[in-house]
């Protein structure tokens, strides 16, 4: 089957550790089944796991990919829960955490093998193609707005880096639920293109917010800690899901305990918050953002994109 692969490891230029060809089949496995993969899309893992985060040597080559949907054996519909382990099924007692691609193949393929239990119904009339945008950035975009950080109607949230999948995903999913939505980017283009997903607000990137939010969706990291934190209110809530521009900024303790400010980590969510988001989509009509679609053989323009941060929404990508 054809597939993306992690080959070498180039911590400094990702592409170069790419390569896309034939693979064995999926391995068979007790409690798991093989899904045929309709579409996939492309998250900043894809480009750590290409650097070298996250993997062995000994593990390669890796299929890339953390999201897919697709059909079962059986012609079912299916969206990939790619959290392998949280839950205990299709897993050994003493198997940690694991995303797909870090130690099972990835969905970056024709086909891929996922433990049974991890498979979610897909909502009717949701083409391939917008199913494929849930399962990792909407999903964890869903947890940080309404898990971790708790946020109900009427609440104010500020979105750092209106361009990302997670950040458009925030967006949507936040306007439709009542949010006043505040939305950061360098580019007049995107902070429009944000006002027309839903965002009350856009401003640029570092710039002053309207008002203190009730929470800050933090997936940049460096370049917009400093404002997350002068942004959210006395007793807020900041929830970080990943760092694509460095993992290391000035921590600003100060004022985070001073503020009585909460830091609260997010990686994906779990198959019942899977579930409840394709409810949410299927219930509110709301769709997911999509930048691109590219064919799985020529996955690399698409993860080129994305490395050069060109993109507004998802990159799907089509076996």
């Amino acid at each position: 089957m054809l597939a993306a692969t992690v080959a070498r490891f180039s911590p400094d230029s990702p592409l170069d550790g790419l390569e896309v060809g034939e693979r064995p089949e999926p391995e068979q496995r007790e409690h798991w089944t093989t899904v045929q993969v309709h579409a996939a899309s492309l998250n900043h893992h894809d480009l750590w796991s290409l650097r070298g985060v996250g993997l062995r040597p000994e593990q390669l080559p890796m299929i890339l990919g953390t999201d897919a949907a697709g059909t079962t054996p059986d012609g079912t519909q299916v969206l990939v829960h790619g959290v392998i382990g949280a839950d205990g099924h299709g897993v050994g007692p003493n198997e940690r955490r694991t995303l797909l691609s870090e130690h099972y193949p990835g969905t970056l393929a024709e086909r891929v093998s996922v433990p049974i239990h991890n498979l979610v119904p897909i909502p009717d009339d949701l083409p391939f193609e917008e199913a494929a945008c849930l399962p990792t950035a909407w999903l964890t975009a869903y947890r940080m707005l309404f898990g971790a950080a708790g946020l109900a109607p009427g609440d104010r949230v500020l979105v750092q880096g209106a361009g990302g999948g997670v950040a458009s995903a925030a967006i949507v999913l936040g306007a439709a639920a009542g949010l006043e939505v505040t939305a950061t980017s360098r580019s007049a283009e995107r902070r429009e293109r944000a006002r027309e997903l839903g965002a009350a607000h856009a401003v640029e990137t570092g710039a002053r917010v309207p008002d203190r939010v009730d929470a800050v969706i933090e997936s940049v990291g460096q370049a917009t800690w400093a404002h997350s934190v002068r942004s959210v209110r006395p007793g807020g809530t900041i929830v970080v899901c990943g760092a694509t521009s460095g993992d290391a900024p000035p921590a600003e303790l100060t004022r985070v305990f001073f503020n009585e400010i909460r830091v609260q980590g997010v990686t994906m969510g779990s198959r019942d918050d899977l579930a409840a988001l394709a409810r949410f989509v299927a219930r509110t009509g709301v769709r997911p953002v999509i930048d691109s679609v590219v064919p799985l053989a020529r996955v690399r323009d698409g993860l080129a994109r994305l490395a050069a941060g060109e993109q507004t929404g998802k990159i799907v990508v089509l076996p």
